[in-house]
């Protein structure tokens, strides 16, 4: 794999910003770890931080690099501040940033697959929320979406009586303007994506998690809708133990373009169990 934190100017939030990105590399020589690479250019994963982290996170708390060097899947993790991938009422613009400048550049910097079959995203927590949301508010661009203890009904933890979002994040990130039935309503936007155009999703919280009923609220409206999903629901907690392990299932549910050197793949998958 190639590594890269990428440092560059944002001309939607007109400030330097940052990413961590990874690229496939067929390797064989290296002590315990073999690389693979698809055919053409490679299948992206844009994957997505939570509230308190930033683009370097993933790759510091799990083994993103090594759970996606078989598979020859390139991964992009931006950073968005604590914005829930928003235009934020009093803040950036880092729904635009996400959505159109982000994939512009990723593009013009390296060589990545831009057909919808190659394209996926998946996030933590805040990054759970957003990678729904951009699925669902953009389903001709990805092919399936991942929430790992995921936001997933921030209208509701808004006024949640115990364990709401800080006041001060909702009051910059949405200001006055209601969600519920809006374009940042995850909820909602489950009744505006037609059948035919909706990514797989999948959806993962532990039942320890606090934010586990909201997954239970969106998985039932989802289904009350016939929207077709897979869900893990099982023991865990908001933290990194969970969520490096349920990376690791995101990946192989993913549906991905085989590696040519599937041989090393199966070494390196056993390697990990």
């Amino acid at each position: 794999m190639a590594l890269m934190r990428v440092d560059f100017y944002s001309e939607v939030l007109t400030l330097s910003t940052s990413m961590t990105v990874i690229l496939p590399q067929r390797t064989s020589s290296q002590i315990g770890l073999s690389g693979g690479t698809t055919d053409g250019d490679p299948p992206v994963l844009y994957l997505l931080h939570g509230l308190t982290d930033d683009d370097t996170i993933w790759l510091r708390r799990t083994a993103i690099e090594r759970y996606v060097a078989p598979l020859g899947l390139a991964v992009v993790m931006p950073r968005v501040a604590r914005s829930f991938y928003t235009d934020e009422a009093h803040g950036n613009r880092y729904w635009t940033f996400l959505s159109t400048e982000l994939p512009q550049l990723c593009r013009s910097f390296f060589r990545l697959s831009d057909r919808r079959e190659d394209t996926f995203v998946a996030g933590l927590s805040m990054g759970g929320y957003g990678a729904v949301k951009w699925a669902l508010r953009e389903p001709a661009r990805f092919a399936a979406a991942a929430s790992l203890s995921g936001a997933l009904d921030v209208a509701h933890r808004h006024r949640h009586p115990t364990n709401p979002i800080d006041p001060a994040v909702w009051h910059t990130v949405f200001g006055d303007r209601p969600v519920a039935g809006s374009d940042d309503d995850t909820v909602a936007l489950l009744d505006r994506v037609p059948d035919a155009d909706r990514p797989a999703l999948y959806v993962a919280c532990g039942t320890e998690d606090f934010l586990y009923e909201d997954n239970l609220r969106f998985v039932d409206a989802a289904r009350g809708r016939g929207v077709p999903l897979t869900v893990d629901f099982s023991p865990g907690s908001h933290d990194w133990a969970y969520w490096d392990a349920k990376i690791q299932d995101v990946l192989a549910w993913l549906p991905l373009r085989a590696a040519p050197d599937t041989a090393a793949a199966t070494s390196v998958s056993g390697a990990t169990d």
